[in-house]
């Protein structure tokens, strides 16, 4: 699975530039900068021709832009007449979107308006749109914007509420760009788009072996707690009935048998966190679990919070090594997801929606009991979970109630290492792949920085200066904001009618 990534040698005087507008370093032989302000109208109010009400347009959500790619789905049609009094931004054919709202800026919705119906669209309001005036090539734009290095400064430059930044119209328009010749522009863009399909190539297979990995390890996960990692005869475990709906029952190896959660493990809830009370002096501050950190088959670590609790619930809650946790609430897929404790966190606890299985180890071994809630368990609990508006959840005494296959306790040592051993393969696969998306990510940058740098194609002396060109631009607008209208004279105000005097304004 390698990525490769070829960028032939450029004409570019003065070594290569940073991507970010405003370099002051020396240009490509031909180049010239410019601001986007100069390049493009921003925001145009409307469309160079109105459609008519029963005009088919395209409607453009802000989910119907891809994050890096550039591209957008324009399938979603509408009638203008049904859209037209919406407060909704009008772009058309060929337009430049850039999102302009975190995180769907930072994430890369940058797109060329390419398919619409009838060459006209409605679409998000957090939607800049830039319409080029000539000088530059909108997928020329569209690649120079969807640099991440752009991008970043765009961040720092957003303003507004968190949660609801964006970059203002100001900055955009003073971004400059590094415009190459017309032809060279376009020869830039093939280049582009020939080495951006071999990088995406790799990246569908990466992203192909990752989902077949994750795939096998639960596969190996599920079946090897349950002893048929190799073939076995099976035979029907018998199970006491339960007011529960434990659905179909799994046959085991001989030897084997079912039991119910409660009864091989002490099950209990964790605390809830009391904001009224978190400043009483007798609480003491311990560090807590909470269903983001509990993950299906591991326990993610990097951001554990703290709280403050009475010291007699932190003594019953503190977990210890071999604790199997849980999910109790969450989305309905994380139901019954968990991992084992394995003592990284000296006097941790748990939050409520985090059960703690606490195994007899005479009856089975914590990795068995959490790989088996992985796999069966993900679709029991799935079954018998309840469902609110935003949260699932299982109640304890559901839980408590989830069957467990248990094995003889002589095999149980080495069929954990036997699952592990597996699973130790399939994650050197799941690294390849991870190595490869990264690799990716890395080759569209130095592809990107090629291009804007001069880099990535030859320049050819022949080509007509960017500079001309931007200089018959810049003299039409000139032209062109002359002859604009004169704004419309203020309206003479009406007579005040019989009897009743016009009030000073």
């Amino acid at each position: 699975m390698t990525l490769e990534l070829d960028v032939a040698a450029g004409g570019g005087a003065g070594g290569p530039a940073g991507p970010i507008g405003g370099s002051t370093e020396e240009l490509p032989a031909g180049w010239a900068r410019a601001t986007i302000a100069e390049l493009c109208d921003v925001n145009p109010r409307g469309f160079d021709e109105e459609p008519e009400d029963d005009d088919f347009i395209s409607q453009v959500p802000m989910a119907a832009v891809e994050a890096e790619t550039g591209r957008m789905d324009a399938s979603t049609r509408a009638r203008y007449g049904d859209l037209k009094k919406k407060s909704l931004t009008r772009f058309q054919e060929n337009d430049v979107l850039f999102a302009k709202i975190t995180p769907c800026m930072e994430n890369g919705k940058i797109a060329k308006a390419l398919g619409l119906a009838g060459g006209h669209a409605l679409g998000s309001t957090e939607f800049h749109v830039l319409r080029t005036r000539g000088a530059i090539i909108p997928e020329y734009l569209m690649h120079y914007l969807l640099q991440r290095t752009v991008r970043v400064t765009a961040e720092h430059h957003m303003s507004g509420a968190v949660g609801q930044r964006r970059v203002p119209r100001p900055y955009l328009e003073s971004l400059e760009v590094p415009v190459p010749p017309i032809p060279e522009q376009r020869r830039i863009i093939a280049a582009i788009e020939q080495q951006i399909a071999r990088i995406e190539a790799g990246e569908t297979a990466a992203r192909a072996a990752l989902a077949n990995a994750t795939t096998l390890a639960e596969q190996i996960a599920t079946q090897g707690s349950r002893g048929c990692l190799e073939e076995v005869e099976l035979y029907q475990g018998t199970l006491p009935k339960a007011d529960i709906d434990d659905g179909p029952v799994p046959d085991l190896p001989a030897g084997w048998r079912w039991a119910r959660l409660g009864e091989i493990a002490s099950v209990v809830g964790g605390v809830t966190k009391d904001s009224k009370r978190q400043d009483d002096p007798d609480y003491i501050e311990v560090p807590y679990l909470r269903v983001a950190n509990v993950q299906r088959g591991q326990l993610v670590l990097d951001k554990v919070t703290t709280i403050r609790v009475p010291p007699a619930k932190a003594d019953s809650l503190y977990l210890k090594h071999g604790d199997v946790l849980l999910n109790e609430g969450g989305d309905r897929d994380k139901l019954g997801r968990g991992w084992v404790w394995e003592g990284q966190i000296e006097k941790c606890i748990h939050q409520n929606h985090v059960f703690r299985a606490r195994v007899a180890w005479d009856e089975i071994h914590p990795k068995l009991l959490a790989w088996h809630a992985n796999g069966f368990g993900k679709t029991w609990c799935d079954r018998n979970g309840t469902q609110s508006v935003n949260l699932a959840s299982i109640s304890l005494r559901k839980i408590k109630l989830l069957p467990v296959p248990i094995p003889p306790r002589e095999v149980q040592e080495q069929l954990v290492k036997t699952i592990e051993l597996h699973l130790e393969h399939v994650a050197a696969t799941r690294t390849t792949a991870e190595s490869a998306l990264s690799r990716a990510r890395d080759l569209r940058a130095a592809l990107l920085h090629a291009a804007f740098t001069g880099a990535l194609v030859p320049q050819d002396p022949a080509d007509e200066p960017a500079s001309a060109l931007l200089d018959r631009v810049r003299a039409e607008q000139g032209t062109r904001a002359k002859k604009a209208p004169h704004k419309r004279a203020a309206r003479k105000p009406r007579p005040s009618p019989p009897g009743q005097e016009e009030l000073p304004s």
